[in-house]
């Protein structure tokens, strides 16, 4: 785990370094994998012999062989392969591919895994990754670019729960105004205001219960509304994924409870 060589200076040390990639969870084998070359050429460039090409070969199918030797090997290898191709179409960051790909691990390891689909089973890690960070993405979003089932994937994300002991943190309103904001153009006041106004909800305990998805497009029409701007409930639960029943409803609510007279501008 150390460098296998010396350094007596700080310049020393600058110029050296470890090569190869790091460790990752999010590839079946951590990434230690050796990579055997099908080119057919050395270093300079130059053709390899025959015999030295065909001993290549045999060692590159060997290494295949030898990677994928067990079951829960190539078990990874389906999985992580599924991750990389949810992570792509979701634009999801490194870290919470790899905290999703340690939540696979972990459930291959308990047996969750074992008479279960490994695609619905990674699709139920990959929420969890984003339920645990407080990352701004509905199961909605996830359904949509996989080929699971949303029932499915909600079945396999609470047996998750239940069985690894996973403590989910409460979802947080004022995180969603961001996203929903920037797909309706909103200004910068619009969405101070709209978590200001989340903020004043959650201190009187009306947001208990109520999805934040929801309510951040709720309290963002709301500010669309003190401060002028002209977008439509449609408009905003397009962007939020949710009816406009919903936003309909969390507004009126809103506004029957809060007192707007202090989100105002005061007028000097």
């Amino acid at each position: 785990m150390e460098p296998e060589w010396r350094t007596f200076t700080s310049d020393e040390k600058e110029t050296r370094s470890r090569v190869g990639a790091p460790l990752s969870f999010s590839v079946h084998d951590r990434g230690l994998t050796t990579v055997i070359s099908r080119i057919g050429k050395d270093a300079y460039g130059r053709n390899i012999p025959l015999d030295t090409k065909l001993q290549m070969l045999r060692l590159n199918k060997w290494q295949t062989r030898s990677s994928l030797h067990s079951s829960e090997d190539r078990n990874l290898s389906i999985a992580m392969t599924e991750l990389d191709r949810l992570s792509d179409k979701l634009h999801i960051p490194a870290s919470i591919k790899e905290r999703a790909a340690v939540i696979y691990r972990r459930a291959l390891k308990e047996g969750l895994v074992r008479g279960r689909s490994i695609l619905t089973m990674v699709t139920a890690s990959l929420y969890a990754a984003i339920r645990v960070t407080r990352t701004p993405m509905t199961l909605n979003e996830i359904a949509r670019v996989s080929t699971i089932d949303k029932k499915d994937i909600s079945r396999s994300y609470r047996l998750l729960i239940r069985e690894l002991g996973l403590h989910m943190p409460v979802q947080r309103a004022q995180l969603n105004v961001p996203k929903i904001a920037s797909k309706v153009e909103a200004g910068e006041e619009t969405q101070r205001k709209a978590i200001e106004i989340l903020g004043e909800a959650d201190r009187l305990k009306i947001t208990v219960g109520k999805d934040p998805m929801g309510l951040a497009a709720a309290a963002l029409y709301l500010a669309c509304v003190m401060n002028g701007e002209n977008r439509t409930q449609k408009v905003l639960a397009e962007a939020a994924d949710v009816t406009k029943v919903t936003i309909r409803n969390r507004y009126t609510e809103l506004k029957r409870v809060l007192d707007l007279d202090r989100f105002k501008p005061e007028r000097g």
